[in-house]
């Protein structure tokens, strides 16, 4: 008797015109099933096919038909350059791996942000001499001149630093660093010079890219990622001292 009752609620469910499942047959449900167990990674239509164990065209139609019910979304993914997307549950945002991160738009490289970022950073650094990542972005935040992130304001502070467009200097407390705390990160223009430090030698040994390398635990003398094959760092030996 409970199995009946248990059964008939699942028929009035399924037969529930407001439900957006309402009209899939067991294949449509096979594959939502399929396509929400990737929750935020998401699946490629021949991963759908092999794990539904479903014919190639009922695979296509059911996806077809999620898509249009909105119960599945396409998403682009920056390694295949949308040519083959992705089917992802749309509760579900998709992972950076899949995205690029905040640095991509719809699959592609957002360049024209990446570089109203830099500029608006170095004519904060510009302005104010001597910054820090949250200074800046609090600044950005308060004008409301560019939507970004804390996190994202440091990446491009880091890739500044790399690409020798502004220094990475660390407090010394002396000078004019004596209201700020001693070995706190700030960031200034290229041309500027710390206090106490010799013009000469500065800029060069202030932007050294190891630094401000993200990958430096991962440096090795002959790994995939070594001074050998670095170009910051390259680029920075043929700095003229």
């Amino acid at each position: 008797m409970i199995r009946s009752s248990e059964a008939a609620a699942m028929k009035r469910r399924r037969l529930n015109v407001d439900s957006p499942t309402q009209g899939l047959v067991d294949a449509g449900y096979i594959v939502l099933n399929v396509v929400k167990s990737k929750k935020n990674q998401g699946i490629l239509k021949a991963g759908v096919k092999k794990e539904a164990n479903l014919a190639p065209i009922v695979v296509a139609k059911s996806l077809k038909l999620l898509v249009k019910k909105n119960l599945i979304k396409q998403v682009a993914n920056i390694q295949s350059k949308g040519r083959n997307p992705y089917y992802m549950a749309v509760e579900f945002e998709p992972s950076d791996e899949l995205t690029g991160g905040a640095w991509y738009s719809e699959g592609n490289l957002d360049k024209e942000f990446i570089t109203v970022l830099r500029d608006t950073c170095l004519k904060v650094i510009q302005m104010v001499k001597v910054a820090t990542a949250d200074g800046i972005h609090d600044f950005l935040k308060k004008r409301k001149v560019v939507d970004c992130t804390s996190e994202q304001i440091t990446e491009i502070l880091n890739s500044m630093v790399l690409d020798n467009a502004i220094i990475e200097v660390k407090s010394t407390g002396l000078g004019e660093y004596h209201s700020i705390p001693v070995g706190s990160v700030r960031y200034r223009t290229a041309s500027g010079v710390a206090l106490e430090a010799d013009p000469k030698t500065i800029a060069p040994m202030a932007s050294i890219p190891c630094g401000a390398c993200s990958r430096i635990n991962q440096c090795t003398p002959n790994g995939v990622i070594s001074p050998q094959t670095c170009v910051y760092y390259t680029k920075w030996l043929n700095f003229d001292f």
